[in-house]
């Protein structure tokens, strides 16, 4: 009787545990509208580009790599005035941000429009450094198709107005994986926002419409 009994629980447990994914996932497939093409977009002060993998040369992977090649057409464009790009830059041996500045400095962006957030470890904290500390309130965020749904979500719940622009431009190696990805990282983003979670880091605030070479790393 006992063993049935913590079945039933086991199950009960499973089953509310799918049904809570599931409807964390709607939440923030409710930002969806939001997704836009580059021709589709109003201007914004500000791109947000959210890091992703940099390989062991420094260069950036083809994620993040399409995610820079969609900032710098916006900006080219007039879409923008100035990129923030956000990432890991916690490890002496492994640099997000520095990896971006260079590839938009290689594409003739100009230096006092690139901004850099050392402590996006993650979407939440750039979203939640993205108001906090740089300040804005209206962006553009660059990212993957798959992603977009979560970046907007907590660019929304730190009030930032934000639209989002599909980065895509090619199938990426290992897409289904984080896709599937995805429905988790959702469920730990509401969770997040629910509880009002600290980013691991904050700051001096900093003056997103200034020079941006003021976040840059001294002596890079």
């Amino acid at each position: 009787m006992r063993r049935k009994n913590i079945f039933r629980v086991l199950v009960g447990a499973f089953v509310i545990g799918i049904a809570f994914v599931l409807v964390t996932d709607l939440i923030v497939l409710r930002f969806r509208s939001s997704i836009l093409l580059i021709g589709e977009v109003d201007h914004a002060p500000v791109a947000i580009v959210l890091g992703a993998k940099v390989k062991a040369d420094g260069e950036p992977s083809d994620i993040l790599r399409d995610r820079l090649l969609t900032a710098i057409d916006l900006y080219r464009a007039g879409s923008i005035d100035k990129i923030l790009v956000s990432g890991d830059d916690g490890q002496v041996e492994y640099d997000e941000v520095n990896a971006m500045r260079l590839y938009l400095l290689a594409a003739d962006v100009d230096p006092d429009d690139i901004f850099l957030d050392h402590a996006g470890f993650d979407t939440y904290d750039s979203m939640a450094r993205a108001n906090k500390v740089f300040g804005i309130t209206k962006a553009i965020v660059v990212t993957q198709k798959y992603h977009l749904p979560r970046a907007l979500y907590l660019a929304d719940a730190f009030g930032i107005e934000a639209q989002g622009v599909v980065a895509d431009r090619q199938t990426y190696l290992g897409i289904l994986r984080y896709q599937a990805r995805e429905l988790l990282a959702d469920t730990k983003a509401v969770i997040d926002v629910i509880f009002h979670v600290s980013p691991h880091f904050l700051g001096d605030a900093i003056d997103v419409t200034g020079d941006g070479r003021v976040t840059w790393d001294e002596g890079r």
